[in-house]
């Protein structure tokens, strides 16, 4: 067996990882994990590959752009192998992650001789990685980066909804690297190099590395999770030693949250398999919460509780700047297929939900079906409920605080400290 050179093993992985989101539609989390992650590339290999395939999404539609300009007739699919996802990392190689051209370049002509189908087009692949290292800067200097980076599905949605000031920010925004958020059980935070407090109890770090690898991991002093995923369970107020009902709750940061703040709490959600990291954190965390794996449609607590929490399933178009490959993989309905399911747990939620209670409700998405037209037509249906607004003390900026009085946070709020993801949430309290 022939031992690759260094480098193309990452490459390799890269491109695989990059093949099995664009043709199979496999998350880029769960496909780096399967193709770089569990391999036998080292450390430096494994972050470089991550890089490489993250990258090339949160740049794809300029990348695909540009590439277009040099190939006007693109290799039937069944014939090219891996050609299209070659070109794609090379660009992004010699783009954004500023490779030299001589070495990217001889990478990708290494990847098309080692593939059965991209053999056959190595001259093409070639030719327009030469000319995009000659004339990409230029093109790409010249390019509407926001509108190309947010797919044709998206993007007039967000013009629409935000108005395009705002839209252009969340785009240029998804185009960053994110911070990477921690929870503290307690306000008082160790010290990390390099954190900021962004309030009490949550520090955010500017920097990559390993999580498993920072101080405090080991012993469970934190758990990660993004700010503005940490604001919707501040709307329940003081929950020591109450009864919460966390559904949908794995992975579990909100529920840790929860367990923290020294409530009582149930998580439930219809995964076994993501219930199991929940049960690993909350170990790791020396948390204890009771943990059912049910789809919430069928179960029913044995009593009906002060508070419920349901974190529903939705696009998730808030979370993009971490996930910049969901926007690639998803489409417009993707939207009326959660909408759908959101209106069946929030129902169920609402039974579970004792008289004076109250019911939070809370997505990740940035679409008005899956947020504030959600919580109208639930408000609709039941009228023992109505919403309590939000305070802006209580999630500490105004900012955050929609004309309705729900939680309402976007990707560009506090740009100036990384951003944040985007969050919904509504509280609402049942008056019977």
């Amino acid at each position: 067996m022939i031992e690759k050179p260094a480098g193309i093993a990452a490459r390799t992985a890269a491109v695989s990882a990059i093949s099995a989101v664009l043709r199979r539609r496999v998350p880029l989390e769960r496909a780096s994990a399967e193709l770089i992650d569990s391999g036998p590339l080292q450390p430096r290999d494994k972050g470089f590959a991550r890089a490489l395939a993250t990258e090339s999404f949160r740049r794809l539609g300029q990348i695909e752009a540009l590439i277009r300009k040099f190939v006007t007739k693109p290799p039937a699919p069944h014939r090219a192998g891996m050609t299209p996802e070659i070109l794609i990392a090379g660009a992004c190689e010699l783009l954004f992650l500023k490779t030299p051209a001589h070495a990217a370049v001889d990478a990708a002509n290494r990847l098309a001789q080692a593939d059965q189908g991209a053999v056959h087009f190595k001259p093409l692949i070639n030719a327009v990685l030469r000319r995009i290292a000659r004339e990409g800067e230029a093109i790409i200097s010249a390019q509407d980066p926001a509108a190309l980076n947010t797919p044709d599905w998206l993007w007039p949605r967000w013009l629409s909804a935000f108005g395009e000031a705002t839209a252009r920010a969340i785009a240029d925004i998804h185009m960053n690297i994110p911070p990477l958020d921690l929870g503290f059980a307690g306000a008082s935070i160790p010290e990390i190099s390099g954190g900021i407090e962004l309030a009490p109890g949550r520090l955010r770090l500017n920097r990559g590395g390993r999580v498993e690898e920072l101080p405090g991991y080991i012993d469970g002093r934190w758990w990660v999770q993004d700010f503005a995923a940490s604001l919707p369970a501040r709307l329940l107020g003081d929950v020591a030693g109450k009864r919460v009902i966390d559904l949908c709750a794995a992975p579990g940061g909100k529920t840790a949250q929860l367990c923290a703040a020294g409530a009582q709490v149930t998580a439930v959600d219809v995964s076994p398999e993501r219930l199991g990291v929940l049960r690993e954190n909350l170990c790791r965390l020396n948390l204890n919460a009771e943990i059912i794996a049910a789809d919430i449609r069928d179960w029913r607590p044995p009593q009906s509780a002060p508070f419920v929490f349901l974190d529903a399933p939705c696009t998730a178009t808030g979370t993009i700047r971490r996930h910049p490959d969901l926007p690639w993989v998803k489409s417009a309905a993707d939207i009326d297929i959660c909408a759908a399911l959101q209106q069946e747990l929030i129902d169920a939620a609402a039974a579970m939900t004792a008289p004076g209670g109250i019911l939070i409700y809370a997505v990740c998405s940035l679409e008005v079906e899956e947020c504030i037209e959600q919580v109208a037509a639930f408000l609709r249906r039941h009228e023992e409920f109505r919403r309590q607004a939000v305070v802006p003390g209580e999630v500490f900026d105004a900012l955050f605080v929609s004309s309705d009085g729900d939680l309402k946070t976007l990707p560009c709020h506090w740009a100036d400290k990384g951003g944040m993801d985007g969050f919904y949430a509504a509280r609402l309290r049942r008056t019977h």
